[in-house]
């Protein structure tokens, strides 16, 4: 007789979807998988039985049963929410694991309630090569329903990568404060990158330096692994666009910190230089530089004279504090150069 805490299904066969029921494969369990596109060849190989829709899905796995979303967070969860609302049964289990924001995840955990459905947040963390091969799961909702999923969960993450955060919308909320703190990290690298790049004397090798970084210092992370990494298979910066884009939720964040009052200078920080990078036309830069056109009959453009001043108009030291000794200057003339 077949397991049937071995028994789930998956709907959102991309990227993070699909890894998972990968991985859930090799280690024995059986995966039913539903996709709006294409199913894909590698998971058919791999054994995961598709599924044509909520209601083959539903046939297909046992009760009380198990699924997991892995779809955009937005309205298309909402969609399928109504649409599992109809097919599901009491005490069936649906895992958003998408980004969704933390207060839908709430409304809907409620929504379902009333109709004896468990609905569990469960933030996902890893990326691709996470999912495929052990990831971090934050999980939020009912504890009843949490303690059924928890040993897949412990299955597919890594060692200890796995905590159940408290009531719906916990676990969501616990991914959204982890994805404002990557964002922060992702920028004091690449500001780091940056200084290591304009080093004047002579070219440092990137990828040599955030090795060692990555080798014993205070701030060796698998972000700067993959800064290396990428560093070496693009031969450096140049082939990089400057354009970063992101899915918008840190952005909810930022809000969140206003709504509680919280501040979050560095992740806010963060959150502007992406948008940033995407002012092609640099309409502020440009803006500014009508102003100081205007107000000083300062040049468009670049000025060598002016980036000369700007190099050598500071001739002496910061100045020393009142009580404080200044350091002797050799008189002229005294032999000493």
């Amino acid at each position: 007789m077949e397991n049937n805490s071995r028994i789930f299904g998956i709907v959102g066969l991309g990227i993070m979807g699909g890894s998972l029921a990968q991985q859930a494969r090799e280690k024995g369990y059986r995966v039913v998988g539903l996709d709006k596109f294409t199913f894909p060849d590698a998971l058919q190989e791999a054994g995961v039985q598709p599924a044509r829709d909520f209601v083959e899905l539903k046939q297909l796995l046992p009760a009380p049963r198990i699924v997991f979303l892995y779809v955009p967070a937005g309205g298309a969860v909402d969609t399928l929410l109504a649409e599992i609302a109809d097919v599901f049964e009491a005490g069936d289990i649906i895992v958003d694991g998408g980004n969704s924001y933390w207060g839908d995840s709430m409304r809907r955990a409620e929504a379902l309630r009333a109709r004896d459905l468990y609905w569990l947040d469960c933030g996902t963390s890893g990326g691709m090569t996470g999912a495929r091969h052990g990831a971090c799961f934050m999980i939020g909702g009912d504890a009843a329903a949490v303690q059924k999923v928890m040993p897949i969960l412990q299955d597919l993450a890594v060692p200890e990568g796995c905590v159940y955060t408290g009531k719906s919308g916990s676990g969501h909320f616990v991914k959204l404060v982890h994805n404002g703190i990557e964002f922060g990290m992702l920028q004091a690298i690449g500001e780091g990158v940056s200084l290591l790049r304009h080093y004047q004397w002579e070219q440092l090798d990137l990828a040599k330096v955030l090795h060692c970084w990555n080798h014993g210092s205070v701030i060796r992370s698998w972000l700067v692994e993959l800064m290396e990494q990428v560093c070496q298979e693009t031969m450096g910066l140049e082939p990089v666009p400057a354009y970063v884009e992101d899915t918008g939720e840190v952005n909810w964040l930022v809000t969140d910190a206003m709504r509680m009052e919280v501040s979050v200078p560095v992740i806010a920080q963060s959150v502007m230089a992406l948008i940033d990078s995407r002012d092609k036309d640099k309409v502020v830069a440009k803006a500014i530089a009508m102003m100081r056109h205007g107000f000083g009959n300062h040049p468009f453009g670049m000025s060598e004279k002016i980036a000369r001043e700007r190099m050598t108009g500071r001739v002496g030291d910061f100045p020393t504090f009142p009580g404080e000794h200044a350091p002797a200057v050799p008189a002229a003339g005294n032999g000493v150069s």
